[in-house]
């Protein structure tokens, strides 16, 4: 099935501790149904100290379900994705105002 979310995609979350925060998708995980969102879903990492790192406590950006995620379009607003073809290619569309992402 065709990714409706992918990197790079500006996306506002729905439900959970961080609804209504935006953010740009920095990797997806099509197998896990889940996306790592820049600055969302934060939890703080204690990691030890190695040659080529501090160690210390480190926040960082855990992965959220797709499913918690909407698509922004380009007035601001949380859409849905749908597909459709234009002339010999597959593009995704925002379903409320029908322009191709």
């Amino acid at each position: 099935m065709a990714a409706k979310l992918k990197k790079g995609d500006e996306v506002v979350v729905l439900t959970g501790k961080d609804k209504g925060k935006k953010g740009t998708i920095s990797s997806v995980a099509p197998s896990a149904n889940k996306a790592v969102v820049e600055g969302i879903n934060i939890a703080i990492r204690h990691t030890k100290q190695s040659q080529g790192s501090q160690g210390g406590r480190i926040p960082k950006a855990m992965p959220i379900d797709l499913s918690n995620l909407a698509l922004l379009d380009k007035n601001g607003k949380a859409t849905r994705v749908g597909f459709r073809i234009e002339g010999d290619k597959k593009v995704r569309f925002a379903k409320t105002t029908g322009e191709a992402i």
